[in-house]
């Protein structure tokens, strides 16, 4: 590889909206969540586990989410009441990163959560380098009690990131990036 750092470089999200068929299939699938979940973990705790939204039930999930953000806000207009419906459709494949935090492990909760955050950027990743777009996002659901009963997290789990996987239905562009001189700076005692 010329510049093995050009993934890196050139790796950018694809709109939800704007990811269609084919997803990965099985065998790349599989392929790309071994590699995404071999991440940094303090304590080998493996605080993360992952949800499959696929097909028809993507669409059930979003007409239960739909109807969940009614009982949040009885006033929802009817084109909220629409996103919420068909926020899960548009990619044919949707991966819960789910972070499973160990209270009992002595390894902060933060780090158990960019520990799962590392997971969904590891999918974000992973599925760029196999051809394919993907959007991690998150939203008012990720945070939503009934959401994490309706997934069927566990009173230690929540939602890290709704990973949209498919194929680019359209050229993305990527977006302005921030200067690393703005960033960087050298520590001196």
């Amino acid at each position: 590889m010329s510049n093995p750092l050009a993934l890196l470089q050139q790796r950018h999200s694809a709109p939800s909206r704007q990811l269609g068929e084919p997803a990965p299939d099985a065998a790349t699938l599989r392929s790309l969540l071994e590699a995404a979940i071999r991440v940094p973990d303090h304590g080998k705790l493996v605080p993360f586990r992952l949800i499959e939204l696929r097909g028809q039930d993507k669409l059930s999930f979003g007409e239960q989410l739909a109807e969940r953000a009614i009982r949040r806000d009885p006033q929802l207009p009817e084109s909220k009441r629409e996103k919420e419906r068909f926020r899960y459709t548009f990619a044919p494949l949707v991966m819960v990163v789910v972070g499973r935090l160990h209270d009992d492990a002595g390894i902060p909760e933060i780090e158990q959560k960019l520990c799962a955050g590392n997971v969904a950027y590891n999918i974000l990743l992973g599925a760029y380098a196999q051809g394919f777009g993907a959007q991690w996002l998150t939203g008012w659901a990720a945070y939503d009690p009934e959401v994490a009963a309706l997934l069927g997290l566990a009173s230690n789990e929540c939602v890290i990131g709704f990973v949209h996987i498919g194929t680019p239905q359209t050229d993305i562009p990527d977006r302005d990036r921030p200067a690393l001189d703005d960033l960087l700076s050298q520590w001196k005692a």
